[in-house]
């Protein structure tokens, strides 16, 4: 018997809740949508039209996916960040609502740098941060790096979907190694890198550790290897007064903060993210 758009909807909600999925409403609205090539608005509005045979076996094996552990994000191929929906694949991290506090920053900081603002993101896997900056500041000048080149891939063309050719190019570097002589002047370098002690890999949730990419993800024997690379190695990429802004794991911003006061930040500063964990910290290169 055919069911609703609506009745498909409840029910898969109802299995993703019954397997502990917290986003499970969320979810569920993303893999209807999915399967049937509707947008959101779409698929409110042909809540009590029946779907056809073929999108309830799309959308079941989908759902299966899913119960097995792969992430919507990977499944449906597009996540939404700061009001951008981008592409991701198992290449990328998949953008989290945490990192919305590094972008909110990043945003403040190209706004009050003025016309012409440069901002570089690295370890910018899907771009999520660069783009959300360039979307939100008319005329800021963005780069995306990222040493992966599958992730400078998806990048270009999020930047394409995104329509922001104009303010963003997309230039491959390695965080640990010293920058290339091209990038250079930027009023703000954000950075999301790998954080994850390598010994608490294996405890991760398997939707992380079994499917999101290692390498976005194992941050050294303490976690915080690329912090130091990034502190030390990137400071001369910022222009005097420039801001260098981390996201941090839980318990990270301290040590991140040291870090930054060891390589001669000032104004070191951390930012709390919606559930009051310090998620972000910046500092800045003295312009005295």
């Amino acid at each position: 018997m055919a069911s609703t758009y609506n009745n498909l909807y409840l029910d898969i909600r109802q299995q993703l809740k019954q397997a502990g999925i917290e986003a499970a409403q969320l979810e569920a609205r993303e893999l209807v949508c999915h399967a049937a090539g509707k947008t959101r608005e779409q698929f409110f509005r042909d809540l009590t039209l029946y779907a056809p045979a073929q999108v309830e076996q799309t959308l079941a094996g989908l759902v299966e996916r899913r119960l097995a552990g792969e992430p919507v994000a990977y499944i449906i191929g597009a996540w939404e960040f700061y009001g951008l929906t981008l592409e991701v694949t198992p290449q990328v991290l998949i953008p989290r609502m945490d990192t919305e506090v590094l972008a909110e920053q990043a945003i403040l900081l190209a706004r009050a740098a003025g016309e012409g603002a440069r901002v570089l993101d690295l370890c910018a896997g899907s771009g999520c941060v660069g783009l959300a900056v360039a979307s939100n500041v008319p005329g800021c000048r963005v780069v995306l790096s990222d040493r992966s080149e599958e992730a400078m891939r998806i990048c270009r063309q999020n930047v394409r979907r995104c329509d922001l050719n104009a303010w963003v190019t997309c230039f491959p570097a390695d965080v640990l190694q010293d920058p290339d002589p091209a990038l250079w002047d930027f009023d703000v370098i954000t950075c999301n890198p790998p954080y994850i002690p390598t010994g608490d890999l294996a405890a991760l949730d398997p939707s992380v550790r079994d499917y999101e990419p290692r390498m976005a993800l194992d941050g050294g024997r303490d976690g915080l290897d690329f912090y130091r690379a990034v502190a030390a190695r990137w400071k001369n990429a910022l222009r005097l007064g420039g801001t260098l802004l981390f996201e941090v794991g839980i318990h990270q911003a301290g040590p991140v903060q040291a870090l930054l006061k060891q390589e001669g930040y000032e104004n070191i500063r951390g930012f709390q993210d919606t559930a009051g964990i310090w998620r972000v910290v910046g500092g800045i290169i003295d312009s005295d």
